[in-house]
């Protein structure tokens, strides 16, 4: 008997412990606002300050969810719709002209405990995309939905429709119109090369979280690419190449050239190094971004986080808005290489 009520006070003791030690645990979100040339002489003080509190608030959202033990899954979610809501970035209300001056937005989210993923393309009247990739995840049989599809979707899950316009700033309209004016004034024999008529940052957005209990989480949200055309599709709503999470690896976001990234599997990539070759995250996220790309010829860069949450960026263009804020409630954010 005695050993009996012995073994149920350890047996509780170490319940309790675990309790203690899931409920006190390390979280972590980390996110970007997309890579590129993105130069300090570029920016005025004024355009700084203005990211970083961005930056910050968005930070803030995330950490809110996790700090009252809230899944990574819906953190990445609330530091991205921050993102998507401002007009700083290319994403929502923001998003770049493709080249018919309409906005055509991706997105992604990625449940690292389950697996589970939700991603959308080509939506141009869902306020939050990356609210919607995220229905798709949870009410959907399918990972990847587009167009008018997911669209109908979207009405069908009560998510807010906004008209088309809603998306418009100026200051992307004169982007594209600078565009079509270099695009016009090129020779027939250099009209087609696209990809050199973009805009050089890469305003994706994106984030990556550990939540208290252990789960890591990615998402990615984009306007795309300036200009572009006949329905393209970058990397950023699909799984593997700009948004990926594995609760044994890492979870990653990505941002910069979408071709690129799709075809090396960008994401993906970073996690199966750190998991199969023993790789620190860090060491992985460097052999894809600033070895493997650059070898393609592709730019951009990664936010992401390890199961420990170790926070890791990797990037090779001159800057990425970037940012992150931990369970000791500190935070930092920076733009510049």
């Amino acid at each position: 008997m005695r050993l009996f009520i012995v073994s149920l006070v350890v047996s509780a003791l170490v319940v309790g412990s675990a309790c203690s030690t899931a409920a006190d645990s390390t979280f972590r979100i980390a996110i970007h606002g997309g890579a590129g040339t993105i130069l300090r002489e570029n920016m005025t003080a004024e355009q700084e300050q203005a990211y970083h509190d961005k930056l910050s608030e968005a930070l803030q959202a995330g950490y809110d969810v996790l700090d009252q033990g809230g899944k990574s899954v819906d953190a990445v979610q609330a530091a991205i719709i921050v993102m998507e809501d401002s007009p700083l970035f290319n994403a929502g209300k923001g998003a770049v002209f493709t080249h018919d001056k309409n906005n055509e937005m991706d997105a992604s989210i990625m449940d690292g405990e389950t697996l589970d993923a939700g991603a959308v393309a080509g939506v141009s009247t869902v306020r939050n995309p990356i609210k919607l990739a995220a229905a798709v995840k949870d009410h959907s049989p399918h990972v990847m939905l587009s167009g008018s599809g997911a669209e109908e979707f979207a009405v069908a899950n009560d998510l807010e429709i906004v008209d088309k316009d809603y998306f418009k700033t100026e200051r992307r309209l004169r982007q594209i119109n600078e565009v079509l004016e270099r695009e016009n004034n090129m020779t027939d024999s250099g009209r087609g090369a696209d990809l050199k008529l973009v805009d050089e940052k890469f305003g994706t957005v994106g984030a990556v979280a550990l939540d208290k209990f252990g789960n890591l989480a990615a998402a990615t949200s984009t306007g795309g690419m300036t200009n572009k055309r006949f329905g393209r599709i970058g990397d950023s709503p699909i799984i593997g190449a700009g948004t990926y999470a594995d609760n044994e690896s890492c979870a990653i976001s990505a941002t910069g050239h979408g071709e690129f990234f799709i075809r090396a599997a960008v994401a993906h990539d970073i996690c199966a190094r750190s998991a199969y070759l023993g790789l620190s995250l860090q060491e992985a996220a460097d052999a894809v971004i600033m070895d493997k790309l650059v070898e393609m010829g592709g730019g951009g860069g990664i936010v992401g986080v390890d199961p420990h949450g170790n926070v890791v960026y990797s990037f090779n263009t001159p800057g990425m808005y970037r940012g992150s804020m931990g369970s000791d409630g500190k935070s930092e954010t920076a733009i510049y290489k």
